[in-house]
């Protein structure tokens, strides 16, 4: 089914991951907080397009946002959880603000989670379906600075390995995908950017996206990928290896083959 929920949609990394899967035939679905901004983006498609503004970290808007997709556009293949936020202020945890902090997290875990739920139900009674959260270096590389951020792209990874166990047997497929350096409003506010000059194209974002919704990446199911690093051709060569290492995925190293914890 080429049919996507983006949410997030209406600018930045969401923005250009539902113009590229639309430019790929995809019917896709703007949900968002702005109604203006997914409007804008709505008109940039023009084509096989629905927009559905919602709070999602609302549970019950979230369900009626999802409810008008799915009448719209006759169910959903492919989710993609791309909203997310990031602290105010570029400190270490001793000197952030925590009810920020706990803003990020909240923003980052519920949103995906209530939106997954929603969605989830009409997957399994297809028997197939696709969940792709946007993630980060961040959810398995320790930070100096926004920790919220970090600690909520953590908790996000190991979702994507809860879903991934849980539902892999009934046809449904997670990824976590990083996208790297993406230029939008709020990396250009983040002080570690200034002066970056070197930038990771949203359109490598959007063609993984695209890849992992057409089903190219499913052998990668529960694991993480890389925008600007990894592409659709270098990950299928390297399929064999990363899954014969159990490789790309959120787990506790162990110190040899007896550890008792492992």
């Amino acid at each position: 089914m080429r049919t996507a929920l983006v949410t997030g949609a209406g600018r930045g990394i969401g923005r250009g991951v539902a113009l590229g899967l639309a430019r790929a035939g995809y019917a896709v679905a703007l949900v968002g907080r702005t109604r203006a901004y997914l409007d804008a983006v709505a008109d940039e498609i023009g084509g096989s397009v629905c927009v559905a503004a919602a709070d999602l970290v609302d549970g019950t808007a979230v369900l009626d946002a999802v409810a008008r997709v799915e009448e719209e556009l006759g169910g959903i293949g492919l989710l993609v959880n791309n909203a997310g936020v990031i602290e105010r202020a570029e400190v270490p945890f001793a000197e952030d603000d925590v009810e920020d902090a706990w803003r990020v997290v909240e923003t980052n875990v519920r949103g995906p989670m209530l939106v997954t739920h929603a969605v989830l139900p009409g997957m399994l009674a297809r028997g197939e379906g696709r969940v792709l959260n946007l993630n980060s270096g961040a959810g398995h590389r320790a930070m100096t600075v926004y920790t919220g951020y970090a600690v909520s792209k953590g908790a996000l990874a190991r979702f994507t390995t809860q879903l991934d166990a849980q539902y892999r047997d009934r046809g449904i497929r997670v990824l976590d995908l990083a996208p790297g350096q993406v230029e939008t409003a709020m990396t250009g506010s983040m002080p570690m950017h200034d002066g970056r000059t070197q930038w990771t194209p949203v359109e490598a974002v959007a063609e993984l996206v695209r890849a992992f919704g057409d089903g190219e990446l499913d052998a990668l199911s529960g694991r993480f990928v890389r925008a600007g690093t990894d592409t659709v051709e270098s990950l299928l060569a390297a399929a064999p290896r990363i899954l014969a290492t159990d490789a790309r995925t959120l787990r506790l190293s162990a110190f040899g083959d007896d550890d008792p914890v492992a």
